[in-house]
């Protein structure tokens, strides 16, 4: 922690002009991925501040759109979309993913309350579970990829993103990044397949 505070305590010091930020952001990309510390998107984009606009969940997950209900995760991307009017979304997924093991190999849902109910009600198990056999290699990486395809269609489903989908002002990309060597491969949405970015 200390080196953490030390870091904090120079990094005016060390940060390139931060003055145009104060007058606002205005990023082309809605960055969604894990929480996982492993997981910085500023490090795999060589993105500086103000480029990013994150959204961290707990295994990349995008809850499926209530209007009845809203949530921080929801409100964030209506923000991206109507206020900072980003082009790009992308949700990256990575390896290792604690959560999409979870969904693979749920344990005791009263060791873990909070995450056994945010995995129970975002994620459509049989989909990720489907995906042992989507690619070659290994359960978790297969499943990871195809968690990423359905939290894409999640997104089609909040109606901010439905509506700059259809005027042709946003693309979506899925991504799946591999912790141990950095490589980022990226979802070609004609045939389903991940391939290097």
């Amino acid at each position: 922690m200390q080196s953490l505070i030390d870091n904090a305590r120079k990094f005016a010091e060390r940060a390139h002009d931060l003055r145009p930020l104060a007058d606002g952001q205005h990023p082309d990309v809605l960055f969604i991925t894990c929480s996982d510390s492993r997981v910085v998107p500023a490090l795999i984009t060589g993105g500086s501040p103000g480029d990013l606009f994150e959204l961290r969940t707990a295994g990349n997950i995008v809850p499926e759109y209530n209007e009845g209900r809203g949530s921080g995760e929801t409100a964030t991307i209506e923000f991206a979309i109507e206020v900072l009017e980003v082009e790009h979304i992308i949700v990256c997924g990575h390896s290792h993913c604690g959560a999409v093991n979870a969904i693979l190999y749920p344990g005791a849902p009263s060791a873990l309350p909070a995450i056994h109910q945010w995995l129970a009600d975002t994620e459509p198990h049989d989909e990720t579970r489907k995906a042992t056999s989507f690619l070659d290699g290994d359960a978790l990486t297969s499943a990871v990829q195809r968690h990423v395809q359905v939290q894409l269609d999640r997104l089609q489903g909040h109606p901010s993103v439905a509506k700059r989908l259809e005027r042709g002002r946003l693309s979506l990309h899925g991504w799946f990044y591999a912790v141990g060597t950095g490589t980022v491969s990226t979802l070609d949405p004609q045939d389903g397949h991940f391939r290097p970015l």
